[in-house]
């Protein structure tokens, strides 16, 4: 069954990357997304499209938990809002008991929220798919290289080999 999920919490080229990089994921939209108040202004985030069959959404929110500052609340939180951003009651239920159930990996607290998707902007097309189409940019090599890194490290049983291989 092909499922989605929102995800903010850091730029969403690095976030774009990170997703496309799984196995499981059929399509990653980047751009921006809204929720509820005071959630209602737009925030950098992506929309993952994933084969359930292939990934499990617990598998999905681990990854993002790791992949950004899920613990930190710097100034920067309203462009980049730490957020699982859900379709339905039965998935915001799912997603705030994964979030709780690995707390335990940090030392901090989780302040990544778990709220109800409400709308979604589409980046520009000359920016979406960053990483796969600009891959020598140096916001690439310097950043999202080190996540898909991490990624390796951590995911690697999820991660597609093939796409990651020049890492």
């Amino acid at each position: 069954m092909i499922s989605k999920i929102g995800l903010g919490g850091s730029c969403h080229w690095c976030t774009e990357a990170i997703f496309l990089s799984l196995n499981g994921v059929i399509r990653v939209e980047q751009g921006w997304i809204t929720s509820l108040p005071p959630d209602s202004d737009f925030s950098e985030g992506v929309l993952v499209h994933f084969d359930e069959s292939i990934i499990s959404l617990q598998t999905l929110i681990a990854v993002h938990l790791h992949t950004h500052s899920c613990t930190s609340t710097h100034r920067m939180r309203s462009k980049y809002r730490s957020a699982v951003y859900t379709f339905s009651p039965i998935q915001t239920e799912y997603a705030k008991n994964a979030v709780d159930n690995l707390q335990h990996n940090f030392k901090d607290k989780i302040i990544t929220q778990v709220i109800p998707f409400i709308t979604f902007r589409l980046n520009q097309e000359s920016y979406l798919n960053y990483y796969y189409s600009n891959p020598q940019k140096p916001f690439c090599e310097n950043v999202v290289n080190d996540k898909l890194r991490l990624l390796l490290r951590d995911f690697s049983a999820q991660v597609n080999s093939e796409k990651l291989k020049d890492l």
